[in-house]
């Protein structure tokens, strides 16, 4: 079987996986989980095959056309290179894990049969964007993510934050694809194609007439799909969906699409270095104001989402220094320690009952009831933190070496000011993401909330998803950056030692920082005399714990059942802590610039309907209907009346005639 029919079949797998768990889901149930894992499975070992065939050697290109469209023809085709080859590998293995994780995280959800059909076509759409060789079949695998999203964080519609929140990641992300359509057609326009191979010959050769205007264009559907600034807010909002959902989305479907689309046509961003400078500010701001948000959450899994906006800001960081294997190297690393932390983040939430149990400042004692996911979660977040020698330490020093080569003049793919901007905030998110991390073992370990009741073991697919992450993340950056130079550009991803003792310094300082101020909180805390919350007059009970903190009076009646006080990003943020946790109040300005007005104009539509137009509509219909009420009522059927009124009218002729010859 050759490299191309193997890479169909990948994408074609889970597709027909799909369709045949949606038609057999209600009169089959039994062929459910099979059809939702083996495929999956499958086209993870058809995505590896096709991995070590293309072996980082020349790209495979196949291509066939759809269908005559005149200038700019549209064709499906592939375009399989070491970037698509090992991407592919990555979406292969987390959805797969995922699949498998699900069977037990959801075995008495009624629902889960449309489920499993959901995350296997929305990992068929994402490996045929990750294989696609031409732009508009990889919009279709855009798309069909896009409505695939909206569907599974919805799947709890019962809630009305769930409901809210697949709206909303609908929205804000579509909001973000009508300029990257757009900016897709200007690009066919002036390189004369879709296929990828043609538009970097176009930009090769300079004959495209607006480079900027193209890419900024493609990075407003970039920010939509990867939540970067200023389109990120639908992320946390999504963490209302089933939890292996999350991993899905936030390690190798949806939002990595974004960073992998601009790894794909990096050239053309090249080509202007005013869209090379918008991408490192933005990548800066979203690396940092998530990092500050994630440190003031309080729901574990909207701190994962906080974390994962900034570290996609790290990968467009690397995008915006120019390379774009440091950006796919931490893509790689960053798909296998996040997808663990969401799935053991669902051990976590699973140990508790229900889904609504993920406040970090309830949990209590959970270190000895699940060691699996305190094990393999504490692996997780030490990637997470970039702390040596676990994966994100090696694939976070590849992005702030770039950045470093970028501002000492050894690169010229990048403006220097784009490397100091991703270098500082890069640093700057370095200290903030340990300090979270740090914040997130501590509450979720070594807590001091509410102890939820024991719900016994975790089903053995779970824990075993755990382990099998674990590797990856422990393992795949000490040979990952002498391995991957030979499967992208041939550009060394190792570790500089300015960037190295830098970050990791600042990672530590981070950490050791948030320790600190945890075991003060919990000094202070613990010298709290009991009171009683429910009898506090505000009734809010973060306020009563900031205030007896604050001032050592009574809070807690029962420090069991109270959140937990002891909180350090509380301290280490002070007054921003209540901004940060609203997220800078995005949401809140969003609503006033645009949803009032959207809501205010739909008032002033409906007022004039109704007000205005039904008024003449219905004044049109009631002219005739009253002339008609009155002639109805002069045909009576009596004679004497018809003669009266023939004879009134006699007299009143008689009289205008006698007045008018009068007056003649």
């Amino acid at each position: 079987m050759t490299t191309t029919t193997l890479a169909v079949l990948v994408p074609l797998l889970p597709f027909l996986g799909a369709v045949a768990g949606l038609l057999l889901g209600r009169t089959a149930p039994g062929f459910v989980r099979p059809l939702a894992v083996l495929p999956t499975l499958t086209a993870l070992v058809l995505a590896a095959l096709v991995a070590v065939r293309q072996g980082g050697d020349a790209a495979v290109d196949a291509a066939t056309e759809l269908t005559p469209t005149g200038s700019v023809p549209i064709e499906l085709a592939l375009h399989v290179d070491g970037f698509a080859a090992l991407v592919a590998v990555l979406v292969g293995l987390v959805a797969s894990c995922v699949q498998i994780y699900s069977t037990g995280y959801l075995r008495d959800d009624p629902r889960y049969p449309s489920y499993a059909a959901l995350v296997s076509l929305f990992t068929s759409a994402m490996l045929l964007v990750v294989y696609s060789g031409d732009l508009m079949v990889l919009l279709v695998g855009w798309e069909v993510m896009g409505i695939c999203s909206y569907f599974l964080v919805g799947h709890y519609w019962e809630t009305p934050e769930a409901r809210a929140a697949s709206l909303k990641a609908f929205l804000v992300t579509k909001l973000g694809d009508v300029p990257f359509l757009i900016g897709l057609f200007a690009l066919a326009t002036d390189a004369g194609s879709f296929r990828i191979t043609r538009v970097l010959g176009a930009v090769a050769s300079g004959s495209l007439d607006h480079p900027t205007l193209i890419a900024l264009l493609l990075l407003a559907g970039v920010a939509g799909k990867s939540a970067q600034f200023p389109l990120h807010t639908w992320l946390p909002d999504a963490m209302a969906g089933p939890t292996p959902v999350s991993a899905l989305i936030h390690a190798a479907t949806m939002v990595a699409a974004g960073v992998y689309f601009i790894a794909r046509l990096l050239p053309l961003f090249e080509a202007s270095q005013a869209a090379m400078i918008v991408l490192a500010v933005m990548a800066a701001v979203t690396m940092a104001g998530s990092a500050l948000a994630a440190l003031a959450q309080d729901d574990i899994k909207r701190v994962l989402a906080y974390s994962t906006i900034g570290q996609l800001g790290y990968m467009s960081g690397a995008l915006a220094a120019g390379d774009r294997g440091a950006a796919v190297f931490h893509l790689l690393s960053h798909g296998a320690f996040k997808a663990l932390l969401f799935l053991a983040a669902g051990v976590i939430i699973h140990a508790a009952g229900t889904n609504s149990l993920a406040a970090m400042s309830r949990m209590r004692n959970l270190r000895d009831r699940i060691p699996d996911a305190y094990w393999t979660m504490t692996v997780a977040l030490l990637a997470l933190a970039a702390i040596p020698p676990f994966s994100g330490f090696f694939s976070k020093e590849a992005v702030l070496g770039v950045a470093e080569h970028v501002v000492t003049g050894h690169t010229e793919h990048a403006p220097a000011a784009a490397g100091w901007i991703v270098l500082v905030a890069g640093l700057l998110t370095a200290v903030l993401t340990a300090a979270y991390a740090m914040r997130l073992w501590l509450l979720a370990f070594r807590g001091r909330g509410a102890e939820a009741p024991d719900h016994g073991r975790q089903p053995l697919t779970m824990t075993v998803v755990l382990w099998v992450l674990a590797v990856p993340s422990l393992a795949l950056g000490g040979f990952a950056f002498r391995l991957l130079p030979d499967w992208f550009d041939g550009r060394d991803l190792s570790p500089t030692l300015t960037t190295s003792v830098l970050g990791t310094g600042v990672a530590l300082v981070g950490g050791i920082v948030t320790y600190a101020a945890w075991r003060h909180t919990t000094a202070l805390t613990a010298r709290v005399p009991l009171g009683a919350v429910a009898a506090h007059p505000e009734g809010d009970a973060a306020r009563v714990e900031a205030e007896a903190i604050a001032t050592h009076e009574p809070a807690y009646g029962d420090i069991a059942h109270a959140p937990d006080p002891a909180d350090p990003g509380r301290l280490l943020l002070g007054p921003l802590h209540r901004h940060a946790a609203a997220g800078f109040h995005l949401d809140a300005l969003y609503t006033a610039l645009f949803v009032r007005p959207v809501l205010a104009g739909a008032s002033l539509v409906r007022f004039l309907d109704r007000e205005v137009v039904e008024t003449y509509v219905r004044g049109a219909g009631a002219l005739p209907r009253w002339l008609g009420t009155a002639v109805r009522r002069a045909q009576t059927g009596n004679v004497q009346t018809y003669v009266s009124a023939l004879l009134a009218g006699t007299v009143v002729l008689a009289v205008a005639v006698v007045l008018v010859a009068t007056g003649a």
